[in-house]
């Protein structure tokens, strides 16, 4: 496949670029992780500025058309500069379901919105002891008279203290377990009854597990059919997962230039350390292991877009983004710690970029499903 930027592609790369350039510096990102708020006002409307946050929603919402090939330019610039504005929990998994399973009412009362970035969103699925198991859901959705009742937990939900609306799950039917059962709702994040426990994650992050308190809901607030909602879940996660390897990329493509950078100036003996034959060989391997991440990003972005469009199915789409995450999380784990190493002592430093590129990429590792699960589902697709 080519590997080439379209030229709208390339120019819209080069404007992902400035922007991440001129407003994070790796000062200014310290400073925007320990602000309150966790993320910039600034850069977040910059980036709706630049068109960003309408890519992946079709024209009849306002949108770009796009899909997530569109999309490998921005995640990379945001792996690169360490974005931490919720660009992907607002697009997917949760904007992408709004768009794929709202009704024309629900898409028109929140994707404008999403698009011009005054309003953000976070996907609440993952519970305790799920781990990656997307039909485990026990948090429970009741019918009353005049709409649904949502009663439960869910845990580490990522950019839910910033987010204005989320989209939750919650299980309308059936067993912990089963994969009927499952339904999407649009719940306001001050909504009574929803209660916030604020966390960092460990590269930076802001999140929080819920607590849904007998969360009153009207009937609209319903995404799609009633306890139908676990394909579309899949599908939206495979997005996310695709668009977090691209993001994985970028964030690699730094720690190598960094790490790089570092072998031409630090000396010992008279010379650069970056003169040893044996430092030589292992930063050639960590190119190859980003090099070799990056075409598999582009083939998982790829894949998703085709099964979109319905020219391949589900078992496709699963064993390459499944494929695609494996090669993604060894290659997080490979080029984060030998940026470390290479760098010494100094590479665990705060001060130093490459400490924080090293803690999400071990996130990114993680996110959507770690090296092991991964392996199991390419399995299954066979």
């Amino acid at each position: 496949m080519d590997f080439q930027y379209t030229e709208e592609q390339q120019l819209l790369a080069d404007s992902v670029a400035r922007l991440v350039g001129k407003r994070y510096d790796f000062e200014s990102r310290r400073r925007i992780v320990a602000s309150p708020a966790g993320h910039s006002a600034e850069v977040w409307n910059e980036m709706a500025a630049l068109g960003l946050l309408s890519l992946p929603f079709a024209e009849r919402d306002g949108g770009f058309g796009g899909g997530a090939v569109d999309l490998i330019a921005t995640m990379e610039a945001i792996g690169e500069g360490l974005v931490v504005e919720p660009f992907l929990s607002t697009l997917a998994p949760a904007g992408w379901l709004v768009a794929r399973c709202g009704a024309g009412a629900q898409r028109a009362a929140i994707l404008p919105s999403v698009i011009d970035g005054t309003m953000k969103l976070a996907f609440a699925h993952g519970e305790r002891g799920s781990r990656y198991t997307l039909a485990q859901v026990g948090a429970r959705a009741t019918r009353s008279a005049d709409g649904w009742v949502l009663a439960g937990e869910k845990a580490v939900v990522l950019h839910a203290p910033m987010a204005d609306r989320l989209v939750i799950s919650a299980r309308s039917a059936g067993g912990a377990t089963d994969a009927a059962g499952i339904s999407l709702f649009v719940v306001d994040a001050q909504a009574p009854g929803l209660a916030m426990k604020p966390c960092r994650t460990v590269d930076g992050l802001r999140a929080a597990d819920l607590v849904l308190d007998d969360v009153k809901l009207p009937a609209d607030a319903l995404l799609g059919e009633a306890g139908a909602a676990l394909p579309a879940i899949d599908e939206a996660v495979d997005f996310a997962t695709a668009l977090l390897c691209a993001e994985g990329v970028g964030a690699m493509r730094d720690a190598n230039r960094a790490t790089l950078e570092y072998l031409k100036t630090r000396r010992q003996f008279g010379v650069p350390i970056g003169a040893f034959q044996a430092l030589q060989h292992r930063m050639v391997d960590m190119t190859i292991s980003a090099e070799q991440a990056r075409s598999i990003a582009w083939l998982a972005c790829a894949k998703v877009d085709a099964a979109a469009r319905g020219d391949i199915d589900t078992n496709e789409r699963h064993r390459v983004v499944s494929a695609a995450k494996v090669r993604i999380a060894d290659a997080c784990r490979h080029v984060g710690q030998e940026a470390i190493q290479l760098h010494g002592g100094m590479g665990m430093t705060d001060e130093m970029k490459v400490s924080h590129t090293f803690k999400r990429l071990t996130m990114i590792a993680q996110q959507f499903g770690d090296a092991d699960h991964h392996l199991e589902r390419f399995a299954a697709a066979g």
